[in-house]
């Protein structure tokens, strides 16, 4: 493809460069015809117009053939026109081609006056009887020694107002059709625009510049230069010159056949030479001519040179989307899996391999060492953030600063303190503010069951449509185990921790244990502040003491066996327990009820295998042309 690049400095089409250009258009015509357009994409020629722009007539003069014309909407559906220059014979070939309900219709033409009425068919399959338009494609190949070697997408003409049979919408709908071509970066728009009006107000280049506001894809074509008014003929060739409304790859202006020149029977050859006269003629256009900036056959020569160097410069960008979407393709397809096999033994072996996939999947999760995609994180990742936020929300219970629990039995010794002397720790004030303590710990725990058990349905839930979406009668009935075990585990594992809970308010610790803390609590208190300080009292010292130490052992006791009811339920037991039920799936039920595919998932598998089939016709496509390049 960078040898093409050294060409695009000459002026004229030389041998060596012509070799080079057809197989480049060859290249995106044979991936369109593929319709891998529907998958990527191509980098195109459009042509785009406002109704009665002349439009149909540029084209009609490059291709060499009368296309429909006339008032109101011509162009009725996208029309590709593959234009191939031929030198072996003279022989002019046709071929009109559209697709109607997934059907190949296919007309070969011998004679270029067959065109117009077979274009005006095909829009009328497609489009229905009336003015309408229609998204679907029509495809016009012709091969002549004639033509210049050349693609373009000719599409309706842009109409302010509806009239006649029209759609009221029909505007809009011809701007979405436009603005769905135009808006790729890897479309060049060919905006036809009549020389005599204010290409400013032009609908067509206000659409180019809204997609494409720098100009770098918009080529401005002028047409009906004979109609400019006098003493206007300057401010046309300024806008030719690209001093107007500057745009990155500039203009052309081009005279075609007008409707006397058709009843006068002027043949497209004719009009060529009365073109090329009247650039020469007219004193002011003359210059613009010379320049290489008028005429039709210049206009050819510069669309197959911008075209060839478009398509050079956007292969790369289509190689990379054609792999993306490969891996995309094959990663659904995968999903989707084979369809179900028609023997009713291959059936009831096909539901144990989905189901075993199913429960490998599960067991994978419960083992933490499920497959991961995509960079996402093990559910057991998750949920041991999880048990780590419960731990932290423990050890801030555990360590309260010696101030506010001084501060809290210090109250307590103030209004509930009997005749003890101080000193003397009141167990039963010890046992109270233990439990208070205690207690609030009992919401946050309920909440890490919760979170967890989210986790875990929602993960579940994830494995199961992702196993068995292509069966909703397999897919309900993994439901309804899934949610009724989940809440069964959820209720026993929340009876528990509401066991252990009432449990705790029992205080107790072993001896040893409970020494051992009490003693290390002593040695890190702070000397000279804190509950060492001068102004603490000694009841206050000793009960603080006492009850940083005990729940420093209950958050130490919780830590653990809060998250080990809550993993042992939610994740081993409720697994478990779907795992069974979905084993006796295989010997309960009626595999072929089970297996029962969607028609929308048939319909979508083989939707995706055709494109596969596509994208890896485009892949090997694209393969030799980069290599014989």
């Amino acid at each position: 493809l960078s040898n093409l690049k050294e060409h695009f400095s000459t002026f004229g089409l030389n041998q060596h460069y012509e070799e080079k250009v057809r197989p480049c258009i060859d290249l995106v015509d044979s991936l369109r015809s593929l319709g891998v357009e529907k998958d990527l994409n191509l980098p195109a020629i459009a042509v785009i117009g406002d109704q009665s722009s002349g439009k149909s007539s540029v084209l009609e003069a490059l291709s060499g053939v009368a296309l429909p014309r006339g008032t109101g909407i011509v162009t009725r559906c996208p029309l590709e026109l593959k234009l191939k220059k031929i030198t072996k014979d003279n022989n002019w070939r046709g071929v009109l081609s559209y697709k109607k309900l997934k059907e190949e219709k296919e007309k070969i033409l011998k004679d270029p006056a067959e065109i117009e009425n077979a274009v005006l068919h095909a829009q009328t399959v497609l489009a229905g009887k009336g003015e309408g338009i229609s998204h679907d494609m029509i495809t016009l190949e012709i091969q002549s020694s004639d033509v210049p070697d050349l693609t373009l997408i000719d599409l309706p003409g842009i109409a302010r107002v509806a009239t006649g049979n029209q759609p009221l919408d029909i505007e809009e709908q011809i701007k979405d059709l436009i603005e769905k071509f135009i808006k790729r970066q890897e479309t060049i728009s060919l905006v036809v625009v009549p020389a005599n009006i204010d290409i400013a107000t032009t609908e067509a280049l206000r659409m180019a510049s809204k997609v494409d506001p720098t100009g770098q894809r918009t080529l401005g074509i002028l047409t009906k230069p004979d109609l400019v008014d006098k003493g206007m003929e300057e401010m046309v060739v300024r806008t030719v010159n690209n001093q107007v409304i500057q745009l990155k790859k500039g203009y052309m202006i081009v005279k075609c056949r007008g409707q006397q020149d058709i009843n006068d029977k002027l043949n497209l050859v004719q009009a060529l030479e009365k073109e090329k006269e009247f650039f020469k003629g007219n004193s002011h256009f003359r210059a613009l001519l010379e320049d290489g900036k008028a005429t039709i056959p210049l206009l050819a020569e510069r669309l197959t040179k911008e075209l060839v160097e478009h398509i050079a410069k956007t292969l790369p960008q289509v190689q990379k989307q054609l792999e993306m979407k490969l891996e995309k393709t094959s990663k659904d397809l995968k999903m989707l899996g084979d369809g179900v096999p028609l023997d009713e033994n291959e059936k009831t072996n096909f539901l144990i391999m989905k189901i075993r996939q199913f429960n490998d999947a599960l067991e994978g999760v419960k083992r933490a060492e499920e497959d991961l995609r995509n960079s996402d994180t093990r559910v057991f990742s998750k949920i041991r953030w999880e048990f780590g936020r419960w731990k932290l929300a423990l050890d801030s219970k555990a360590i309260k600063t010696e101030e506010i629990l001084r501060d809290e039995v210090q109250e307590y010794v103030r209004t509930r303190r009997g005749k003890e002397l101080p000193g003397f720790v009141s167990y039963r004030t010890f046992e109270t503010i233990v439990k208070k303590h205690t207690e609030e710990l009992e919401e946050p725990a309920l909440k890490l069951l919760k979170d967890v058990k989210e986790l875990v349905h929602t993960c579940v839930d994830h494995i199961v449509n992702s196993h068995f979406s292509a069966f909703s009668h397999l897919l309900r009935a993994a439901k309804d185990p899934i949610e009724d075990f989940l809440e069964e585990q959820f209720q026993i594992a929340e009876e528990k921790i509401h066991s252990q809970f009432k449990m705790e308010k029992m205080v107790y610790s072993q001896d040893e244990l409970y020494s051992s803390q009490l003693d290390t609590v002593k040695q890190k208190s702070s000397t000279g502040f804190g509950l060492k300080a001068s102004f603490v009292s000694a009841d206050v010292r000793e009960m603080s003491y006492h009850l940083t130490s005990y729940l420093k052992i209950t958050c130490d006791r919780l830590a653990n066996q809060i998250p080990l009811i809550v993993q042992y339920h939610m994740l081993d037991q409720y697994i478990s327990q779907l795992q069974n039920a979905m084993l006796a799936l295989i010997g309960g039920n009626n595999p072929g009820m089970l297996l029962r595919e969607d028609s929308v998932v048939a319909r979508k598998r083989k939707e995706l295998k055709d494109r596969l089939d596509r994208l890896k016709s485009a892949g090997k496509i694209l393969s030799k042309f980069v290599h014989s390049a």
